[in-house]
């Protein structure tokens, strides 16, 4: 082939040639559509553009089996203007040039006539690859040839089980089914389906079949089948369809997000789906870093054995995978039936699982976002599923990598929660030692990796050797919430610390007027206390509330109980209302407990019904040491809110 005799053509004609697709030709309508491209360039090299992984999919495909590809797409001089955008539609086809085999590329710009292009699309699309007759014996004959081109095979005469060989295993079923209810009787109609054929490569591609009954003497006598290859556009739709639901996921946790993200591939582009999460947040990590990949999420199609539970069982990180996520690339291995599998690609429960499943490949794919490396899918082939092609591979990476967009917002969302989680752990300071009595706090976060608390602990000595503890919630469940507690606690601890011997009451007084004042929180609950040694080893306990839960008193020894008297108000909600003092004796091992309201609330439950939890629980366990009894009182919670808990245990107890 002479390209030479393209210089003139009204068509965008470039050719492709060599072992490395070296770009050897472009004619002046192919520059003026796609660019200035450097010559003697391998395709990649000479093609960089970020869409173009299409394009050089689809040269691949025509250079391995030697079949002409069409492909319609569009390109944007300015992504960001949709007015800008030029439809095109280019084919590529096998060639023999000068420098061995290439492949000859032909565009044509189709932006003044995209209803033209429409039509044209929907009229590619109806033309028949091949015809057929169907009689009512069962004969069948070839009107128009193209079975053996597709296929391979040559023509079958009868309608029997022989074609059934070349039809893909889960689409016979199907097929047979809807040929069933066309000849079943009733009114004969049109009769349309779409099934998977295996081509003569041994791939299968999508075929589509309409056919119309012949009618004699009120009865069908013969059926004519036109069937024509929509492998492209059953892919385009396809493809199109899969990158709106991956658009779609949403999820609060990572886990979340690629539990949706796995089943939108699975079963339409693999038989099974595994996500890894990498226990390094960077890539590549250190030259000896052991690496960690932790399953989260997977997804089976129906009709093989269940996955095994996700308990988050991990792999070490070997050196293929590691040379697999340094590409950035999939890599499918081909597997043997009931042979095993290549050690160190899946946890050990996932080996087990791909050999009773019957799987015949396994291919992993990078998980990419903002070129951050997150860790990498699984998917395999079972059973009598064909071992997924450089199309279906490269059609099940796209899809993957566009669900970047909704793991990002993931990702974010947890950086926002960590940093938040960061300010509250940077002001819950440990409690100070305490002659004649001991401390512990504990903090726990929500369970959901959406929810940010704003509870607060603090613990103090004041001027006159007096122990002040606060307690308080801000409402809220994100950043501000957690910036508000921080200030809110390093408040009170200045008023309370500046008050000296004032009563509780005041400190939470002064607290309401500056927090309302300087607009800190909209609405926040507190408890405020302080505690004297008396000489006898007693301690007097004085406390105020801004509509915060009452604090439980578990003695040394009978029931444990809510200490009595009314919340005052919240603060931020009314500053000219006065705020009250409580007071009451502590004795040798009493221990009491402040808490925030994530630790006995519920959505199914009553609040009277969490304190009553709670006080029991702690009756059970006041002998344990406080943080163990902290420890024991938190699994009271359902972790739906956060959690602070502040004890104090006055010594000499039993």
């Amino acid at each position: 082939m002479d390209p030479g005799a393209f210089d003139g053509a009204v068509a965008a004609v470039a050719v492709l040639a060599g072992p490395e697709d070296r770009l050897v030709y472009t004619n002046s309508a192919f520059t003026r559509l796609f660019g200035v491209r450097p010559i003697g360039r391998p395709a990649r090299s000479a093609f960089p553009d970020p869409d173009a992984h299409r394009f050089l999919a689809v040269v691949d495909s025509v250079r391995a089996t030697g079949r002409a590809r069409q492909v319609v797409g569009e390109r944007r001089t300015d992504p960001g203007a949709g007015g800008q955008a030029r439809h095109f539609v280019y084919s590529c086809s096998p060639v023999t040039t000068a420098e061995g085999p290439g492949v000859l590329v032909v565009a044509m710009d189709t932006t003044a006539e995209t209803r033209a292009f429409q039509r044209y699309e929907a009229l590619v699309s109806a033309i028949s690859q091949m015809v057929w007759v169907l009689r009512d014996d069962g004969a069948m004959e070839e009107v128009v040839p193209g079975w053996e081109r597709l296929t391979g095979a040559p023509w079958l005469p009868r309608a029997d089980k022989g074609w059934y060989a070349h039809i893909h295993p889960r689409d016979r079923e199907k097929l047979g089914a809807a040929w069933r209810r066309a000849l079943g009787g009733g009114p004969p109609g049109v009769f349309e389906t779409v099934f998977r054929v295996r081509a003569a490569d041994g791939s299968y591609r999508h075929v589509s079949t309409r056919s119309v009954p012949v009618l004699r003497d009120d009865r069908v006598a013969e059926w004519v089948v036109a069937t024509a290859d929509v492998e492209d556009s059953w892919g385009s739709r396809l493809r199109e369809r899969l990158l709106a639901q991956v658009a779609a996921v949403s999820g609060a946790s990572l886990h979340e997000a690629f539990a949706e993200v796995v089943k939108v591939v699975v079963p339409e582009l693999t038989d099974a789906c595994l996500v890894l999460l990498l226990s390094h947040d960077e890539w590549p990590p250190p030259p000896h870093a052991e690496v960690t990949a932790r399953r989260v999420a997977s997804a089976t199609r129906p009709g093989l054995p269940a996955p095994p539970a996700l308990r988050g069982q991990r792999v070490t990180v070997t050196p293929v995978v590691r040379e697999v996520l340094d590409r950035r690339a999939p890599v499918t291995f081909r597997l043997e039936p009931g042979a095993p599998v290549p050690a160190g690609l899946v946890p050990t429960v996932s080996e087990r699982w791909l050999r009773v499943s019957g799987a015949t490949s396994l291919t992993l794919i990078p998980l990419i976002v903002d070129d951050r490396v997150l860790g990498y899918a699984a998917t395999s082939s079972n059973g009598d599923t064909p071992v997924p092609g450089p199309a279906e591979t490269e059609l099940l990476r796209e899809v993957l990598h566009h669900a970047q967009r909704p793991i990002r917002k993931v990702l974010d969302l947890q950086q926002a929660r960590l940093t938040a989680l960061g300010l509250q752990r940077a002001h819950l300071t440990e409690p100070p030692p305490v002659a004649g009595g001991r401390l512990a706090a504990r903090y726990q976060p929500a369970g959901s990796s959406g929810e940010i608390g704003g509870d607060w602990y603090d613990a103090f000595t004041l001027p006159d050797g007096t122990l002040a503890l606060g307690i308080g919630d801000v409402a809220g469940h994100d950043l501000t919430a957690a910036t508000a507690m921080g200030q809110m606690r390093s408040m009170m601890r200045a008023l309370a610390y500046a008050a000296g011997a004032a009563p509780p009451d005041s400190v939470l007084g002064r607290l309401d007027q500056v927090a309302a004042g300087l607009d800190t929180a909209a609405l926040a609950t507190a408890l405020h206390t302080t505690l004297r040694r008396r000489p006898d080893g007693t301690w007097l306990l004085a406390w105020s509330s801004a509509g915060h839960p009452p604090p439980l008193l578990v003695p040394a020894r009978g029931d444990a109980f809510f200490l009595p008297g009314a919340a005052d108000p919240p603060l931020c909600v009314a500053t000219a209302l006065p705020r009250t003092t409580h007071t009451r004796l502590l004795r040798p091992g009493d221990t009491l407990l402040l808490y925030t309201d994530g630790l006995i609330e519920t959505p199914s439950e009553p609040i009277d019904e969490g304190q009553r939890r709670l006080a029991h629980e702690a009756m059970l366990c006041r002998r344990r040491e406080l943080p163990d009894f902290l420890r024991v009182l938190q699994g009271l919670s359902d972790h739906r809110d956060d959690t602070a808990m502040l004890a104090f245990r006055v010594d000499g107890g039993p």
